[in-house]
């Protein structure tokens, strides 16, 4: 795989943390950069290598690091331990600087298999036939929920984009950090799967202090209009019904387990960048329900959830490998820190491009409903691009 420069410029005009993003990937290490909702500090990990999970491994059980998923659950996830771990404010990193210079690669690393990679350079496609093969993908959607094979599917696409001259990831990644507040906004590079980028708005997994499971039900995106009242906004049938779906896609995973004593709050307008949602929140008290495996359990129930993927499960994943045309790789998959400082939040990986070198494959999707209108899903999906080129420049 082509590798990423930090294109930081001039070398004496680079940030503390382009230089030490640029010294781990020139040395070929595995990083993962990270900022949660509301923090305003952000870690940094820097690490040999990464390794491959098992689906057995519980999250319980890891030492503190970043766990990054793929889309399909027949993949293993990819697990980046805390080797080095930095603190990083604006551009100071604080931390161990000369630890880095003295970590080697690992020759037998838990590269990603190749294939698991997304796709390859050729992928894009002039605007108007980008257009029509959604369109139609969206349309063909439509009609297998008329015709009962699932209630709702989640078609996606990818779609190449220039980075701007002496592109600078540290900038780009402290951009999407100002721009996005409520977001996991992350950085992972991973040599053999990429260099991945992005500001999550939905939380799959968290825990914490081995006592608190949270998880959230997220679907229904409108643009937002700085200013506007939430307990204002008007959410549609279809968006209130595809919300719907994902809160009764957690309750069944719930059910699966007998688990009854859960605390669901919403749902309620949230705001994620340029865009609003509608969100529900689960709680689960884990000594009191006596299930301190809960975090793993319901991680492997959950993914891929029906907010990225469709309802019933098994039938709209069967059609999206039929028709989507792409592999989303780690788009759609999941990602966040694993049992640092006694919590672990786990995100849904939306929101997200990979880097390459010139340019970014970026991803989003839309849920269809059989109220969809295909060229509004469309706009959804231009709508959310935008939640990402304009932290580019």
């Amino acid at each position: 795989m082509e590798q990423i420069r930090p294109g930081t410029g001039k070398l004496e005009t680079a940030s503390p943390l382009s230089l030490v993003i640029g010294k781990a990937l020139n040395k070929q290490l595995a990083l993962a950069l990270w900022r949660l909702p509301g923090r305003a500090t952000s870690t940094l990990i820097v690490s040999a290598s990464a390794s491959k999970l098992s689906r057995e491994d519980a999250i319980e059980d890891l030492p503190a690091g970043f766990i990054f998923a793929p889309y399909r659950d027949d993949r293993p996830a990819l697990f980046i331990e805390g080797s080095i771990r930095y603190t990083v404010q604006g551009n100071t990193v604080t931390g161990a600087l000369d630890e880095l210079d003295e970590l080697s690669p690992k020759e037998n690393g838990a590269s990603h298999p190749a294939e698991v990679n997304a796709v390859g350079d050729a992928v894009a496609a002039t605007p108007d036939d980008e257009k029509a093969h959604y369109v139609e993908l969206v349309r063909k959607s439509i009609e297998a929920i008329a015709a009962g094979k699932f209630e709702k599917v989640v078609p996606t696409r990818v779609k190449q984009t220039p980075l701007p001259p002496n592109f600078d990831m540290a900038a780009t990644y402290q951009r999407l950090c100002g721009d996005h507040p409520e977001a996991l906004v992350s950085l992972v590079h991973i040599p053999g799967s990429g260099t991945w980028m992005g500001a999550s708005p939905e939380l799959l997994v968290s825990v914490e202090q081995s006592r608190i499971f949270r998880t959230v039900a997220l679907a229904g995106t409108q643009p937002y209009r700085e200013g506007t009242p939430l307990k204002q906004v008007a959410w549609t049938q279809k968006e209130i019904e595809e919300q719907a779906l994902v809160e009764r896609y957690i309750i069944s995973c719930f059910k699966k387990i007998r688990l009854r004593e859960y605390l669901e709050q919403g749902p309620k307008t949230v705001i994620a960048g340029n865009l609003i949602h509608l969100r529900s929140d689960f709680t689960v008290d884990l000594r009191e329900t006596n299930f301190p495996q809960l975090g793993s359990v319901m991680l492997r129930l959950l993914h891929p959830t029906s907010a990225v993927c469709g309802m019933e499960l098994g039938p709209a994943r069967e059609f999206l490998r039929q028709n989507e045309g792409y592999d989303r790789a780690f788009y759609t998959g999941y990602l966040g820190p694993v049992n640092v400082a006694d919590n672990t939040d786990i995100y849904v990986n939306l929101r997200c491009m990979q880097l390459r070198e010139g340019y970014a494959l970026m991803y989003a999707g839309a849920g269809v409903t059989a109220d969809s209108v295909p060229e509004t899903e469309w706009e959804e999906t231009e709508i959310k691009f935008n939640t990402l080129t304009t932290s580019l420049t």
